[in-house]
């Protein structure tokens, strides 16, 4: 947090490795975030980028004065929602298909587990409601607070917890059904 603070003053005044910190700092819990709401690498990527740009073009106005990761999860979280809106009006089409992110793991083995197990959870993610999938991914990759998450969606944190409670079970038994095939 600290350190946070003082990269973010530092950013102000035009230090290019603050920026360049904070990226490395967040960038792949953020990229992790983004997959998760996207269900695609690449497009995980460019949403990753988009962000920091608009970050980096607008060290002048940044305001952050809380916790510079939640800022940057709520970034994310609302490009993605905005992309899926612009899509929505141009397009009939339902989502792509889900292309597997592969981490650095210790060996082939641990790979192909790895690989395997984030198939099945990118999957499942996928076939449940957009706003549970936000939701989910926001409390537990972005560390955010339902009420946080509920002033990002605008709703109430009743119905947050709700969409989080409804999100898990409905991934609880797509998972479950996984396992018994």
């Amino acid at each position: 947090m600290v350190e946070d603070k003082l990269l973010i003053w530092r950013f102000k005044r035009g230090d290019r490795g603050a920026l360049e910190r904070i990226y490395e700092k967040y960038k792949n819990d953020l990229l992790k975030l983004a997959v998760v709401l996207v269900n695609d690498a690449n497009s995980a990527e460019d949403v990753v980028q988009d962000v920091f740009v608009k970050f980096a073009q607008s060290a002048g106005r940044i305001g952050v004065s809380g916790n510079l990761k939640r800022y940057l999860a709520t970034c994310v979280a609302n490009k993605v929602r905005n992309q899926r809106r612009d899509r929505q009006r141009h397009e009939t089409h339902g989502m792509d298909d889900a292309d597997s992110v592969v981490w650095d793991a210790d060996g082939p083995e641990r790979w192909a587990i790895l690989s395997e197990q984030l198939r099945l959870l990118s999957n499942a993610l996928a076939q449940i409601p957009y706003e549970q999938r936000e939701v989910v991914s926001l409390y537990m990759q972005g560390n955010m607070t339902f009420r946080q998450i509920a002033r990002i969606q605008n709703a109430s944190v009743n119905t947050i917890q709700g969409r989080y409670r409804y999100g898990l079970n409905k991934l609880r038994s797509l998972l479950n059904s996984e396992v018994t095939k």
